[in-house]
C-alpha cells in the first residue's frame, strides 16, 4: 500500500514538475511549442491514469469496509439481526445471506477494479447462481436491486444474473452456457473526477 501511495506521489510529484515547466515557457515558438504541447499531453494521460488509480483504491477500500461489517455480522447474530431487512430467517439462515451477498460483492469489485474481464466474471457467477443459498439470496433481494440506477455497472450485472437464473430454472442441468448474451457487457465505469 505504502509502495502505491509513494509511485502516486511519485507521478503528481512528476506531473506538477512537468507543468510548472510549461507555465515557465508558455511564449515558447515552433519546435519548442510543439515539444510543450506533447508534454502537456503527456502529463494529462497521466492525471487520467493516476485518477483511475485512486478510483479503483478507493473502491476496494470502500468494499474493505463492508466486508469488515459483514464479518463482524457473521460473527455477531444481533449485529446482523440489526443490519439485515430480511425477515424471517433462522441466525444460521442470515449468516448465509450475508455470505452469499459478500460472494457476489467480491465479484462485482474484481470486474469493476479490471481483476476479472466480463467473460470470467460470467463464469463465476454462472457457478454462484447454481449454488441453492444464493439463488435464495437473490430472490430475496429482488427489491434491493430495484433501487440501483440502471445504468449502473452494478444494475447491468444484477440483469445478467436475473437472465442466468431464469435460465437456470428453464434447463438446470446447462448452467455452464447461461447468460452468455453476446454484447451485454456493461460499459467501463467512467474514471472519477475528484
Amino acid at each position: 500500500m505504502a509502495l502505491r501511495r509513494n509511485t502516486a506521489a511519485r507521478s503528481i510529484g512528476s506531473a506538477v514538475a512537468a507543468g510548472l515547466a510549461l507555465m515557465r515557457v508558455s511564449f515558447a515558438r515552433g519546435a519548442d511549442r510543439r515539444r510543450l504541447e506533447q508534454l502537456l499531453t503527456e502529463l494529462v494521460q497521466q492525471l487520467a491514469l493516476m485518477t483511475e488509480e485512486i478510483h479503483r483504491a478507493n473502491l476496494t477500500q470502500y468494499y474493505r469496509l463492508i466486508a469488515d461489517q459483514n464479518d463482524r455480522k457473521l460473527d455477531d447474530p444481533t449485529l446482523a439481526e440489526a443490519s439485515s431487512t430480511l425477515g424471517g430467517l433462522s441466525d444460521a439462515r442470515r449468516r448465509q445471506m450475508i455470505f452469499a451477498n459478500q460472494q457476489y460483492g467480491s465479484l462485482v469489485l474484481a470486474h469493476r477494479v479490471g481483476v476479472i474481464g466480463w467473460d470470467e466474471l460470467l463464469g463465476h457467477l454462472r457457478v454462484l447462481c447454481i449454488n441453492s443459498v444464493f439463488a435464495e439470496y437473490w430472490d430475496r433481494t429482488v427489491d434491493h436491486r430495484r433501487s440501483l440506477p440502471p445504468d449502473s455497472v452494478e444494475a447491468k450485472i444484477g440483469a445478467t444474473v436475473d437472465v442466468m437464473m431464469e435460465e437456470l430454472a428453464e434447463e438446470p442441468d446447462e448452467w455452464w452456457v447461461v447468460g452468455s448474451v453476446p454484447g451485454s457487457e456493461p460499459e467501463p465505469e467512467p474514471p472519477a473526477h475528484g
